[in-house]
């Protein structure tokens, strides 16, 4: 007969729905008897999602029906915790095997540049000689592939983890990498949840110094996912300098908060434009404004990034500025940014 070590060993090799991680490490297996001549396996969950009690049974029974000489038949009795479970009810919270630190690029609303920022900055953090992974986690409005100029597809490795595209030694992974040219990214709730956290737990990101995450706008779904499931090291908020961006950049900041994720610093993109023929300023979207916001919550303004036309360009031909040109006003932001965050986590060279 099978012994009990057997069976959970056997477990170990099955994952959670949407995750890279193991049902025995998550703690979900509860008990594991033997009934007259069969097999039952306990196993105790939260979780919001229908599906994933049926998907568990199948995966247990499977794994547990492979081993030679289990009493038949296999009984998976899993017991969901109503109280729990909810939308925001997902196993603990955790960090990725092999990052140091992981950060989110995000802002309350959509059109501030937020991508160009996360772009840029893991760019700035490659170019300093740092081992960096990008995530676009804007699963509706993908552009980070665009922005870094490859269509490459990710590939499946044999033990099903996915291996990132990889430009100019970052690790890429997006949704605009897995979808044919312009087609919608329609998904629900719980699809959402699923993706994201595919391509946080399901990648193979390697040893990494830091993981950057491009959030999609708002304070929804995947923000939620995210800062309930993994362990972040910091955010960076991103806005534009007049009050109707940086009311939502504060709501932003606000979730943050409320899970205890700090702030490493605020990001004014499209601070001033400076006239090509004149070199006089113009401050289109007002002055400040990102500068007074960091000072109310008590953090640093990581830079203040202009309206540069050759960002626009290299963005647009998938090579960040930092790359392109070093010595461009957008690009000596946005590597003063970097540093700075690489001074807040005790980075020396």
């Amino acid at each position: 007969m099978v012994t009990r070590e057997e069976i959970i060993e056997a477990l170990k090799q099955v994952r959670y729905p949407g995750y890279s991680r193991d049902i025995v490490s998550f703690g979900l297996v509860k008990g594991v008897e033997f009934p007259g001549q069969g097999t039952v396996v306990r196993l105790e969950v939260n979780s919001a999602e229908a599906n994933v009690p049926g998907i568990l049974q199948e995966r247990v029974a499977e794994a547990v029906g492979r081993l030679p000489g289990v009493g038949k038949p296999v009984d998976v009795r899993v017991k969901v915790n109503a109280a729990s479970a909810g939308p925001d009810s997902l196993p603990e919270k955790s960090g990725i095997a092999g990052v140091r630190h992981i950060i989110a690029v995000a802002s309350g609303k959509g059109g501030v540049g937020k991508s160009m920022v996360a772009a840029n900055l893991a760019a700035a953090f490659q170019a300093a000689g740092r081992r960096v992974g990008l995530c676009d986690c804007d699963l509706y409005g993908p552009s980070l592939a665009l922005m870094f100029g490859t269509s490459e597809r990710p590939t499946m490795g044999e033990d099903e983890l996915i291996n990132p595209v990889t430009v100019s030694g970052v690790k890429l992974m997006s949704m605009g990498l897995l979808v044919e040219g312009h087609s919608p990214v329609a998904l629900r709730g719980p699809m959402v949840t699923r993706y994201t956290q595919q391509f946080l737990r399901s990648v193979r990101w390697g040893e990494l110094d830091v993981l950057v995450l491009d959030l999609p706008p708002g304070t929804g779904d995947i923000q939620l996912t995210i800062v309930q499931t993994l362990t972040l090291d910091g955010a960076v908020i991103v806005s534009t300098p007049q009050e109707v961006a940086l009311i939502d950049a504060r709501k932003a900041a606000g979730m943050f908060a409320k899970v205890g994720v700090r702030i490493l610093g605020v990001v004014e993109n499209m601070s001033y434009f400076l006239a090509p023929d004149s070199g006089k300023r113009y401050d289109i979207f007002g002055a400040g404004g990102a500068k007074l916001e960091a000072e109310k919550l008590g953090v640093p303004l990581l830079a203040e990034v202009p309206i540069e036309v050759a960002a626009r360009e290299s963005a647009d031909r998938g090579h960040p500025i930092v790359w392109q040109d070093a010595g461009a006003l957008t690009a000596r932001a946005f590597i003063a940014a970097a540093g700075k965050i690489g001074e807040i986590f005790g980075w020396t060279n």
